[in-house]
């Protein structure tokens, strides 16, 4: 299994759970109101008068068999909006309980 971490501007919120409900990803955990600033050129997100907009954060544990998709459909979704900014991050997971 592994897990994945999705990075994203708020704008995109609705497209993510989108994302996960065509993919058929059911488990998922959200975090919102993450602050932060890509490393290619990206904005800050601060959530501040100077740099408004916000990011959230989303982890999903999938099978490593959907891995390679669920990354396809992310740099689509990043495409899209290139200014905006997607960016996904997998990992090995040893155990769950």
């Amino acid at each position: 299994m592994k897990a994945v971490m999705i990075v994203f501007n708020q704008a995109n919120t609705d497209r993510v759970e989108y994302m996960f409900d065509v993919l058929k990803i059911k488990g998922f955990t959200l975090f919102e109101q993450v602050q932060g600033r890509g490393t290619n050129g990206g904005e800050p997100r601060r959530g501040t008068h100077a740099w408004p907009e916000m990011n959230s954060c989303v982890i999903t544990v999938v099978e490593d068999e959907q891995v390679p998709t669920l990354l396809e459909s992310v740099q689509k979704l990043d495409m899209r909006n290139p200014e905006i900014g997607v960016r996904a991050f997998a990992w090995n997971i040893e155990q769950t309980v």
